[in-house]
């Protein structure tokens, strides 16, 4: 399943969750040839607690009509758009995971690099930085794009996620109902037979403070990338 639309945290960050640099698929001015790591934002750990509690307050009114279980991994494949926040928490989550698990670390980097390797032919966007395009080719592209990759994250043995305390915001609002430009969306394993009032009472309000906007402006100030990426390139060095 792909999930091209991240949730609409709220009007006014939508542009700044989607934005990528000017230059469409040209290598933007002063890039290095690979992303850059940078300090996770302090604020980061606030953000991840309120999704999380909006996950879990959203998942107890859903109750039975919403089937997520560990191990179910249909989400997990297709690659999806990811900030650059998402980016740095989970390069920090899999620096964690080196220090306490080198061998599930290594593994998680190559396949990493293996998804690269067969993504960047045909990326729409600079494959050098993994920044994805932001012209009307890109994304038109995008929409047909790897739609069968699994994610580097997930553990082909286990079907569960390696890294899933560093999980991007759209990871954890996958399956309760969010709003989106699109409208309120769920997942299609979930909420059969609910009626569209029963989905709507069980909307997930993601970050309604706008906090991720903010973050994502004070990695931009410090010097960080800008621009889209997907998980593949976050995680290959």
């Amino acid at each position: 399943m792909q999930r091209r639309s991240p949730a609409a945290l709220c009007a006014n960050s939508q542009a700044a969750r989607t934005a990528r640099p000017t230059g469409g698929l040209l290598p933007p001015v002063g890039y290095p040839c690979r992303m850059r790591s940078q300090h996770l934002p302090a604020g980061d750990n606030i953000l991840v607690q309120i999704v999380d509690a909006a996950l879990a307050d959203a998942t107890r009114r859903s109750g039975n009509w919403l089937v997520c279980r560990p191990g179910c991994t249909q989400c997990c494949v297709g690659v999806f758009a990811i900030s650059q926040l998402d980016a740095e928490r989970l390069r920090h989550g899999l620096a964690e995971l080196q220090h306490n698990d080198p061998k599930r670390a290594d593994a998680i980097r190559q396949r990493a690099r293996e998804a690269v390797t067969r993504l960047s032919p045909a990326f729409p966007g600079n494959p050098h930085t993994g920044v994805l395009g932001n012209d009307e080719d890109a994304e038109a592209l995008f929409e047909d794009f790897a739609n069968d990759e699994p994610c580097p994250a997930l553990d082909p043995a286990s079907g569960r996620c390696e890294l899933y305390e560093s999980r991007p915001i759209t990871c954890r609002a996958f399956g309760p109902p969010v709003r989106s430009e699109d409208g309120l969306g769920v997942c299609e394993l979930c909420f059969h037979g609910a009626t569209d009032e029963q989905i709507a009472a069980c909307e997930m309000k993601v970050d309604p403070d706008c906090l991720e906007a903010g973050l994502l402006k004070e990695i931009d100030e410090a010097g960080g990338p800008t621009g889209r990426t997907i998980i593949a390139f976050a995680l290959r060095d």
